[in-house]
């Protein structure tokens, strides 16, 4: 009857994908992203030019790669941000079971490049690493489960992942490689926890991970060597840590200046693995912090932005992807200055390396996407009205 006297009610045109996205994203959050890349780009051009001398390339051999794959890895990111979390997890869970047949299959088909651990697939031109690309993949289908878990009548989600974590843990310990079955460990501890579990089973948990640290130095001689190498009073000058740690001392507060410094020359993962050495040689103290400073803004304000984040699954999700970024920063610094063990674990979006920048832009994007503003009231006005009622 209204349409008949009125006509009918006239449809908004839906807002265009762009402005909505730039108008909902934590720009600040990508802005921070985009200078750890810029970092590293940065730093490459000092830490790459002798490993690529070493092994017969151009100069700037591995900067042009690293500049490939970083902007292969900032449009995933930049389109992964702009989908709706709907469509996000389903891609994750794509992304998931074709990385964990890629991990389960590394034993038969996989390579070590001489390091000692079967991590990656030779691919000719490239090598690809499954674990970089399973780790937001399982975040995201590990939150999904305990986010279904929390309905009524709902599945035993946070058992499936638990389940799912054990397995992941397992074959990425058979590799070896435990710095990222930790960090698996580590991102499900933390999406269990915000979902309400118990202290006592992480206390417990935290248990079982000493008692299996406890036997895999008991046989595993590469997991025990790094041990050692940790607990000794005495730094070896002529190993990775002692070349680190001197130019870490070396650097100062301001550093040695641009391209003076000495560890690149003789650090065989100084592009990689202990990328912060180089920085902290040749920039100081003041670019370390200013590192530290952009992962810190990351992660914190995508938590600040999904404390009034209502749907359990967006909150589980976004959690353990801010937790495990962060996280992984924290372990490849702390090694470099030695509070860790040595993981073999690269520092996002600023070391080299075609599957971690990759995987690091997807999971970014992920992350960015989940903590977009939504038109929805926070938590606390939810938990308000509960107590007015």
């Amino acid at each position: 009857m209204t349409e008949m006297v009125y006509g009918a009610v006239p449809l908004r045109e839906a807002e265009p994908i762009l402005p909505k996205w730039w108008r909902t994203i934590d720009k600040w959050g990508m802005s921070c992203i985009l200078m750890l890349f810029a970092i590293g780009m940065l730093l490459g051009l000092a830490a790459s030019p002798p490993l690529a001398a070493k092994n017969g390339f151009a100069p700037f051999h591995y900067v042009e790669r690293q500049a490939f794959f970083g902007g292969v890895a900032v449009v995933a990111m930049i389109l992964t941000s702009m989908m709706s979390p709907r469509l996000v997890r389903r891609l994750a869970i794509i992304g998931f079971i074709a990385s964990f047949v890629a991990l389960a299959l590394l034993p038969f088909f996989g390579t070590d490049f001489g390091k000692g651990a079967v991590r990656w697939y030779s691919l000719g031109f490239a090598s690809f690493q499954p674990s970089e690309f399973l780790k937001p993949g399982f975040v995201v289908v590990a939150a999904w489960m305990m986010a279904a878990s929390l309905e009524i009548n709902g599945p035993p989600g946070k058992t499936w992942s638990f389940a799912l974590c054990i397995a992941i843990v397992l074959m990425l310990a058979l590799q070896p490689d435990f710095g990222q079955a930790c960090l698996v460990l580590f991102g499900w501890g933390v999406m269990y926890f915000v979902a309400g579990a118990p202290m006592v089973l992480l206390v417990g948990m935290a248990g079982m991970v000493v008692v299996a640290g406890t036997v895999a130095y008991s046989n595993s001689e590469h997991f025990a060597r790094r041990i050692d190498g940790f607990l000794s009073v005495e730094i070896d000058p002529t190993t990775q840590l002692g070349y680190a740690t001197n130019a870490i001392r070396e650097g100062g507060l301001f550093g040695v200046g641009v391209g003076e410094g000495e560890v690149k020359w003789s650090l065989p993962d100084a592009h990689t693995d202990f990328i912060i050495a180089v920085a902290a040689e040749e920039y100081g103290l003041v670019l370390v912090l200013c590192i530290i400073a952009l992962y810190t803004v990351v992660v914190v304000r995508s938590l600040m932005r999904l404390v009034r984040e209502r749907d359990p699954f967006i909150r589980l999700a976004g959690t353990g992807l801010a937790c495990m970024f962060g996280v992984q920063a924290m372990i490849n610094m702390g090694v470099a200055v030695r509070l860790l063990p040595a993981k073999g674990m690269t520092l996002p979006f600023v070391s080299y390396g075609g599957s971690s920048v990759i995987a690091s832009g997807i999971a970014v994007g992920m992350l960015l996407a989940f903590t977009r503003n939504r038109p929805q009231g926070g938590i606390s006005d939810i938990l308000g009205r509960g107590r007015i009622g």
